[in-house]
């Protein structure tokens, strides 16, 4: 059976918003944010092995557009990074605001890069959607740590969940058709937003709390998963 893309792409969006409703009423204890982080970062870094990756080698670009891409997405995120310490390092008002507009920023990226997928064709949208809605559970979970507490967290969360679906249908719909060098450039670009994601904050923040060894097994454990569905579908 068939499933239409934007049924999809509000997944992502609703589980952003599951987990701001959760943080409302329950705060995790550190350890199982940990635990959540590490398996969220198996899952995408399976994301990008199983799916993401092959398909930018199908598209047959140059060489050039896929690596030049990657570094156009590198520098973006490094940019990125950048700027949210600069915020971090200002007043404290203003580092809450900026970093949640950092935060908006990435969870736009993280749409777009959904949109990029079904753009692609074949089950890479639902693949990217499925595997980043792991990342905005915890982020809906993590919001309750700045300066927005009870039911503010559910607005807040919801919002981000509205920036991801209308930057995933914005990515699909201004890709839809594009050539195959313009397909590759995308998605390559995403697969460096990806890395980063996993490498510069899920499993940096995951280590920032004393981490018991499971954590570990968990992260083979989503990745395990994830290329497990994968290999079973039909």
């Amino acid at each position: 059976m068939n499933v239409h893309p934007l049924f999809i792409m509000t997944i992502p969006a609703a589980v952003a918003i599951c987990g701001g409703a959760l943080a409302a009423l329950w705060q995790p204890s550190q350890t199982l944010r940990s635990l959540i982080q590490h398996f969220a970062a198996g899952v995408i870094l399976a994301a990008l092995a199983v799916e993401l990756l092959p398909d930018i080698g199908k598209e047959h670009a140059t060489k050039a557009v896929v690596l030049g891409a990657f570094a156009a997405g590198s520098l973006f995120m490094y940019a990125l990074k950048m700027g949210t310490e600069h915020l971090e390092r200002s007043a404290a008002q203003g580092a809450a605001l900026g970093l949640l507009a950092a935060t908006f920023v990435d969870v736009a990226t993280d749409g777009f890069i959904i949109g990029a997928g079904f753009a692609a064709g074949g089950e890479t949208g639902t693949v990217l959607a499925l595997g980043l809605s792991v990342e905005l559970l915890f982020l809906g979970l993590a919001v309750s740590s700045e300066r927005i507490a009870g039911w503010r967290i559910v607005g807040v969360t919801a919002a981000l969940g509205l920036t991801v679906l209308g930057f995933a249908v914005l990515g699909s719909a201004l890709l839809a058709g594009a050539s195959a060098a313009v397909m590759a450039g995308t998605l390559s670009f995403s697969a460096a937003a990806l890395l980063y994601l996993v490498t510069e904050e899920l499993l940096i923040e995951a280590h920032a709390v004393e981490e018991k060894p499971v954590a570990t097994l968990v992260l083979f454990g989503g990745f395990l998963i994830f290329w497990a569905i994968q290999l079973l579908r039909p």
